[in-house]
């Protein structure tokens, strides 16, 4: 088509010239946009991602509400899906969590007679539709706070396995009569690094965060305190790294309602020669 009279048809070259400087310049930036990418991709990931918690509890009306609190105020931006299992308590104290706890979680299992500590987690595991697993205890030992901390290095890629240690230099335990127990578990970590090759210090600790395709993958039996040593055991005979992390812990005396007994120490140690042979 011809241009309009009295308008003359042009052509424009651009031509664009940038120092070697400007040209660094222009490629960090678009290496700044990518990082900015990868850090929305990875906050993307962590909105998409459930964390299940699973509360075993028996005889807990004292403290389950307040944990069970605790849970669902903890800083993090996951999902959260609450499982509480009843290993076993007395039938005032059922009833009481159906009418009390039941509107505030997200399942609840009734197990009708006492099995142990280890049945009640596993009973959970098999409910958890969760990416990741949190086993919380029901009594008010360990704080949920401490949830972003753990949850952190299975979040930014660092490993699959978190355990919170209570014995870690930046940890902090208040003392109340745990002379006894610290040193029990000082032994049992010990036992069970010589075992495992880990360096842990606190295998014995109830914070043990993973993946749920980890769990799974453990095939744990225990019924009682055993099931520690055994996910510990367990892990080192499939070469999984463990990441541990200090957190906070408020231990609790006999007569505040603490069940493990020195007995399962014993049983501890025969739980680890067991796992390692079975291997």
């Amino acid at each position: 088509m011809a241009p309009p009279v009295g308008i003359e048809p042009t052509t424009q070259r651009l031509t664009v010239a940038c120092s070697a400087t400007e040209l660094q310049g222009n490629t960090r930036g678009i290496i700044n946009n990518t990082k900015q990418f990868d850090n929305r991709s990875v906050t993307l990931r962590r909105m998409s991602q459930t964390v299940s918690i699973i509360i075993p509890c028996y005889n807990e009306k004292n403290t389950l509400k307040d944990i069970v609190l605790g849970v669902q105020n903890s800083p993090i931006s996951l999902k959260k899906e609450i499982i509480v299992i009843d290993d076993g308590s007395s039938q005032d104290t059922k009833n009481w969590i159906l009418s009390e706890i039941s509107p505030l979680i997200s399942k609840f299992i009734n197990i009708p007679q006492n099995r142990g500590k280890g049945y009640a987690i596993r009973q959970g595991l098999s409910a958890a539709t969760g990416d990741i697993v949190i086993i919380q205890d029901a009594d008010l030992e360990y704080h949920p706070n401490d949830f972003p901390k753990l949850l952190e290095p299975i979040l930014n890629g660092q490993g699959k396995v978190v355990y919170g240690s209570r014995f870690s230099k930046q940890g902090s335990t208040q003392n109340k009569g745990y002379r006894i127990n610290f040193f029990g578990n000082k032994i049992l970590t010990w036992l069970c690094n010589l075992i495992t090759g880990y360096a842990l210090t606190d295998m014995e600790t109830g914070y043990k965060v993973m993946h749920k395709s980890v769990y799974s993958q453990l095939k744990l039996n225990e019924n009682r305190f055993g099931i520690e040593p055994e996910i510990t055991v367990k892990l080192s005979n499939h070469n999984i790294t463990i990441i541990e992390v200090p957190i906070s812990y408020t231990p609790r005396g006999y007569e505040e309602g603490k069940k493990i007994k020195w007995r399962d120490g014993i049983f501890a140690i025969l739980c680890m020669l067991k796992y390692k042979i079975k291997k």
